[in-house]
């Protein structure tokens, strides 16, 4: 007749198994009910933009040096609806106040800082990122971005 001998190593990790999976089973009927936190929207990757102030100079035949101001790049493209982080560094111009036509955005891009701006766009069309400081030719400008969604 065979004897069956347990060991008691063989005990404590049957127990100890036996413990995890009724811990866990009790948890998990217990949270039946429980409200995620977790949500994929949450999780949306937000995408990142990155464009720069930038100044032309050149000096004319008569010494006169002239300049003009722009975004680089000049035109960026979004999709309807997609979140995306506008970082604008301030590369040239002590301070660029801006806006974003047919928006309630505005913001100043500061020499040497980032200004990160967020957007959102519910509605396809070109929206025109304006500097205020560089508005004209008067002002070595004009100094305009298009953010064409689409």
């Amino acid at each position: 007749m065979p004897f069956l001998i347990l060991k008691k190593r063989a005990i404590i990790m049957f127990l100890v198994i036996f413990v995890a999976i009724a811990s866990a089973s009790i948890w998990l009927i217990v949270n039946k009910d429980a409200i995620s936190v977790f949500s994929q929207e949450a999780n949306e990757e937000v995408r990142e933009i990155h464009i720069v102030t930038g100044e032309f100079k050149s000096k004319l035949p008569n010494g006169k040096e002239i300049e003009s101001y722009r975004w680089d790049p000049g035109t960026i493209f979004v999709k309807e609806g997609e979140k995306v982080n506008l970082i604008i560094s301030g590369v040239n111009g002590a301070e660029h106040p801006f806006s974003i036509e047919g928006t309630d955005i505005k913001g100043i891009v500061k020499k040497g800082e980032d200004t990160v701006v967020p957007l959102h766009f519910k509605k396809e069309g070109i929206y025109r990122l304006i500097c205020h400081t560089h508005h004209g030719k008067e002002q070595n400008g004009p100094m305009i971005a298009y953010i064409v969604v689409d």
